[in-house]
């Protein structure tokens, strides 16, 4: 079976992508740096086909031999992170990308892999009505989307000057176990198992698409088998929920009265008000979603508590 390198593998997204590739048979060569993202929990290194490289992407001076895909999860992910601390944003998005790309272009041509960056529907900026389109230009709002944008360019550009073989997966906002709490559906469990309220930037109106992390890497592993190279692809769920609906549905299946579970702060920065996706490309080739948030929500708080030892 195909080997791939893929980095950030024991992140979140990253982490669901590896077990599923494991499962179906593919030898996995994972790089990852080891963040406070990382996660603990995990059992591959006891599974056959499985390497581990413990390296940042923007040091590693060779790529393995016979890799046929690199598959880059490896980034920085929190939009308040990014404009608390936008260094480390580009160090991972763009320079990382960047070290990648040459990486690849360094190989003879007959042995170069398919490069599969991992992008996210934020690149798009705010969409007021219907959906971004993978040919719709680019206008992030934030240091993240910023520095996400850029490694697509820099994907976009290396493709198109060095011939590389390339796929962009921009993805819609992923839920699932195993997310760091700093993310929405995780903090505001761990909040509300706390006894605590959640807090909720704004009025918690602006909406989002909110896809199960499963049925992501579902997605792309689809790409990896049936994807035409070059091209880009938006993956969503078209379940569009606002913040505050989303959190509310949270607060519904842990039993809590959702008009006495949070309280509201001031708006940050950048803020995007709704994002969609219109992901007909990657359905054309028989990709759907499995799951809704309000179908696993109650798996998701039911792990949480197991986690928490409650």
């Amino acid at each position: 079976m195909k080997r791939l390198l893929v980095t950030g593998g024991l992140g979140f997204i990253g982490s669901y992508f590896v077990d599923l590739a494991l499962k179906r048979g593919y030898r996995v060569v994972n790089v990852d740096k080891v963040t406070y993202a990382a996660r603990r929990d995990l059992d591959f290194e006891r599974r056959p086909g499985y390497e581990f490289i413990r390296a940042d992407i923007c040091e590693l001076t060779h790529l393995p031999v016979g890799v046929e895909y690199i598959v880059n999860f490896a980034a920085e992910s929190h939009v308040d992170n990014s404009i608390r601390a936008n260094q480390d944003f580009f160090h991972s998005n763009v320079r990382g990308v960047y070290n990648l790309l040459e990486l690849v272009r360094a190989k003879d041509e007959t042995d170069q892999p398919v490069f599969v960056q991992i992008s996210t529907d934020e690149v798009y900026g705010t969409v007021q009505e219907g959906s971004s389109k993978e040919t719709d230009r680019l206008n992030p709002s934030n240091p993240y989307s910023a520095t996400k944008a850029a490694a697509d360019q820099l994907v976009r550009g290396w493709a198109n000057t060095y011939g590389l073989r390339t796929i962009i997966v921009r993805s819609c906002n992923n839920y699932g176990y195993g997310q760091y709490p700093e993310k929405l559906l995780a903090k505001t469990i761990e909040f509300f198992l706390e006894g605590r309220k959640m807090t909720i930037h704004g009025d918690g109106s602006y909406r989002r698409e909110w896809l199960y992390a499963g049925d992501n890497v579902e997605a792309i592993l689809l790409l990896i088998q049936k994807g035409t190279v070059g091209e880009i692809y938006n993956v969503s769920s078209n379940e569009e929920h606002s913040v505050l609906e989303a959190a509310r549905m949270v607060a519904a299946a842990m039993g809590r009265d959702p008009d006495e579970s949070f309280d509201f702060i001031p708006n940050r920065p950048g803020q995007d008000l709704r994002y969609s996706t219109d992901c007909s490309k990657i359905r054309a080739l028989g990709w759907r979603p499995t799951r809704t948030l309000a179908d696993y929500l109650p798996e998701y708080v039911e792990l949480y508590r197991r986690k928490l030892g409650l």
